[in-house]
């Protein structure tokens, strides 16, 4: 039987690896797996539609999709899943010790609309109590300038924006902006001398966060291209069982090896309390199993002015990965 040759482009996770490394096989699909970091995945995904299928920010696709960008079809396989209260970072010397203390402020994030600003905003309002309309969104690069929004943003007007030249990382240290939101860590806070977390705790405010919500944000998941689906519908469900056995793998063997598999002291630890913690299988893949989460962020994309209503999120997926989201 021939398979059908398919270039797919996402991050290098241990999730991934067995993809990768060709332990698990798609069925009827010849894989061509480029490992990229997630915002080129993004950027050369949303602009030309270079591969034929692709990890893609939450947000982003959302956002196209209700705007009738109709170019993509959803996999419900979510490969980035992260909390956000380690993201806030603030000079050592602000005197800013309290999430309420932002209402007002300056504030750098990379992109307005990316999907860790969207759950930390959704934080800051419905955690803390911010009045996050206040706020001034200092968008721009973390360590170089240059970084715009990947498409053109059609927002209300309180909503209020400036873009930055300087990177944010430095506007951050040199004053210009009180605090910064980045879902990578910045290099000023790695060389420790002139940047703090706004939340030093962050660990046990997540993993609060999730005893209280049940919601573990969701950040990235794949798509295919709308005329790949069409000529072949059936990807959309065979990548989706190829990537839920790479996790199943990965997951298994991140704990069973007689010597320690990543270079984490204290993993095994780790995944004891993160079993107590979120259950068994925190990073669920289907539509199903992720409804709650998903429709909890379409609210706040439309109450942060990025689409006009919450969208339907399982308008996002292929059908065929929604009749059974099991395996």
């Amino acid at each position: 039987m021939t398979r059908v040759p398919l270039t797919l482009a996402c991050g290098d996770y241990d999730r991934v690896w067995p993809l990768a490394d060709g332990r698990v096989r798609p069925e009827g699909i010849d894989l061509n797996l480029v490992r990229l970091e997630p915002e080129e995945c993004f950027s050369r995904m949303l602009t030309n539609a270079e591969f034929d299928a692709s990890e893609m920010s939450l947000s982003s696709y959302a956002i196209a999709h209700a705007n009738g960008d109709d170019r993509f079809v959803g996999v419900p396989v979510f490969l980035s899943r992260s909390f956000r209260h380690s993201t806030l970072y603030v000079r050592k010397d602000s005197d800013i010790t309290d999430a309420r203390d932002l209402a007002g402020k300056r504030i750098g994030v990379p992109e307005y609309q990316l999907t860790a600003a969207v759950w930390a905003r959704a934080l800051l309002r419905h955690d803390f109590d911010v009045d996050t309309s206040g706020i001034v969104w200092c968008t721009g690069g973390l360590e170089q300038p240059g970084r715009v929004e990947p498409r053109t943003l059609q927002l209300p007007e309180w909503v209020r924006i400036e873009h930055v030249e300087q990177p944010l990382s430095q506007a951050l240290v040199d004053g210009s902006i009180d605090a910064l939101m980045a879902a990578r860590v910045p290099s000023e806070f790695r060389i420790g001398s002139r940047m703090r977390r706004l939340w030093p705790d962050y660990a046990a405010r997540e993993a609060e966060y999730f005893t209280r919500t049940g919601i573990f944000p969701i950040m990235h998941m794949m798509v295919v291209r709308a005329d790949v689906h069409r000529a072949h519908p059936w990807v959309v469900r065979s990548l989706y069982k190829a990537f839920s056995e790479a996790k199943r793998i990965a997951v298994e063997e991140a704990a069973d090896r007689p010597a320690l598999r990543y270079t984490i002291p204290f993993l095994l630890d780790t995944l004891e309390r993160q079993a107590e913690i979120l259950g068994e299988d925190p990073w669920s893949y289907g539509y199903a199993e992720n409804r709650e989460t998903l429709d909890t962020f379409a609210g706040y994309l439309a109450e942060q002015g990025l689409v006009s209503e919450p969208p339907a999120m399982a308008e996002l997926f292929g059908s065929s990965a929604l009749a059974d989201s099991r395996t």
